[in-house]
Formats: C-alpha cells, sequence, structure tokens
C-alpha cells in the first residue's frame, strides 16, 4: 500500500488547522476553569434527542456532574495543548471528536428541536461542532504532528518517523 505524501504547503495548512482547533479547545477549556464556577449542567439540561435522558441524569446526579465538569474542563485544555504541540496528535484529534461528538448529541440541530441556550445561528443538521468534528478527522487521519509538532521529535527518537 503506497503512502500519500502531502506538499509542504499542504501540510503547512494542516498545521495551522491543527493549531487553530486546539487553539479553540484550549480557550474554552482555560475560560471554563478561570470562571470558577461553570457548570455544564444548564447544557445538559437543555438536552433534547433520543440520548437526553443520560445527559439530564448527568445534570441531575450532583456527584456525576462534578465528574463532567472536570472532565470537559481539563478534555478541553489537555486536547487543546496537544493539538497546538503536536504531541500525539491522533489520539487528541479522536478525543476531540468524541468530545465534540458528546456536544453534538445533547443539542443536535434538527427539525424541531429548540433550545434556551444561545445559538450562533440558525442551523440544519450541520453545526460548527459537526464541522469542526469533521476537520478533526482530517487531522486524525493525515500526520501533521509528524510534520511539525512534538510527535515528529518522538517519532525520530524511537525511530517511527515516517516523512
Amino acid at each position: 500500500m503506497s503512502e500519500t505524501r502531502f506538499s509542504s504547503l499542504q501540510m503547512t495548512a494542516l498545521v495551522i488547522l491543527r493549531a487553530l482547533i486546539g487553539w479553540h479547545f484550549l480557550y474554552e477549556g482555560v475560560a471554563k476553569l478561570t470562571r470558577g464556577n461553570w457548570s455544564a449542567a444548564g447544557f445538559l439540561l437543555e438536552s433534547k434527542w433520543i440520548f437526553a435522558p443520560v445527559f439530564k441524569w448527568m445534570a441531575q446526579n450532583e456527584s456525576i456532574l462534578r465528574v463532567v465538569d472536570a472532565m470537559n474542563i481539563w478534555g478541553l485544555i489537555l486536547i487543546g495543548l496537544a493539538l497546538i504541540l503536536g504531541c500525539l496528535t491522533r489520539t487528541a484529534a479522536s478525543a476531540g471528536m468524541l468530545l465534540l461528538t458528546l456536544y453534538y448529541l445533547s443539542t443536535p440541530p434538527l427539525v424541531g428541536l429548540y433550545y434556551a441556550i444561545p445559538s450562533e445561528g440558525h442551523y440544519l443538521i450541520v453545526n460548527k461542532n459537526l464541522v469542526e468534528i469533521g476537520a478533526l478527522f482530517v487531522i486524525a487521519v493525515t500526520r501533521s504532528g509528524q510534520f511539525a509538532g512534538i510527535d515528529r521529535i518522538l517519532g525520530r527518537l524511537t525511530g517511527r518517523s515516517r516523512r
């Protein structure tokens, strides 16, 4: 099986995309952390569609909510840092896709579903979470961390570098 090679410009574009998404995750996590009293409860209670009972149960169970809040904050921060630094890029991109999928499933932009939480626009099926999931998929299946990032250094140290 032949390995697809990207031009330097294409890889630079992927690295920039990775860093921008990383910044978005990092900023969201740090903003929640520094707020001090942030909680996912309001978001989870707004949940509609088939997984709403699970998300609402999380919000209504205090001990579960504390875990969800901590995982959300630190997940955003760690995923963001890893993407920016190009460290464990595929793992970070996959974790980001999972987190965004949970956000999407909690409040999907489907016909007939209305939410009290602020929305940045009017969506039908495709919203910013789904777009970012797609972008993270591109990051996960390419080797942008090997092109520019800690993954490149780790790959050389372990002899697993493929460029």
